[in-house]
């Protein structure tokens, strides 16, 4: 399969000192063979069990970046509650 790339790659190359919109299509084809992989599947040819890994990766970092700032803004917080309580109405 990568021969037929290589090939198809070629031909568009020589075929971009014709025209150069040719040379377009071979950067849209290695763009296309590097991006989705050799499988074609959109993700390399994982299978739909990545896209629940993309998920829960994606999922753990929220966690952790709300855990890191709720705490940051729950101090800060309590700080602006005590100086609020200290000037009194």
């Amino acid at each position: 399969m990568s021969a037929l790339f290589l090939i198809l790659f070629l031909a568009l190359v020589g075929l971009g000192f014709l025209n150069p919109l040719w040379w377009v299509a071979a950067a849209v084809l290695i763009f296309g063979v590097v991006h989705y992989g050799r499988g074609g599947y959109g993700r390399g040819g994982r299978g739909g069990d990545s896209d629940y890994g993309e998920y829960r990766d994606f999922r753990d970092r929220q966690d952790r970046w709300d855990r890191r700032y709720s705490r940051q803004r729950r101090g800060r917080w309590n700080r602006q509650d005590r100086r609020d309580g200290e000037h009194g109405p």
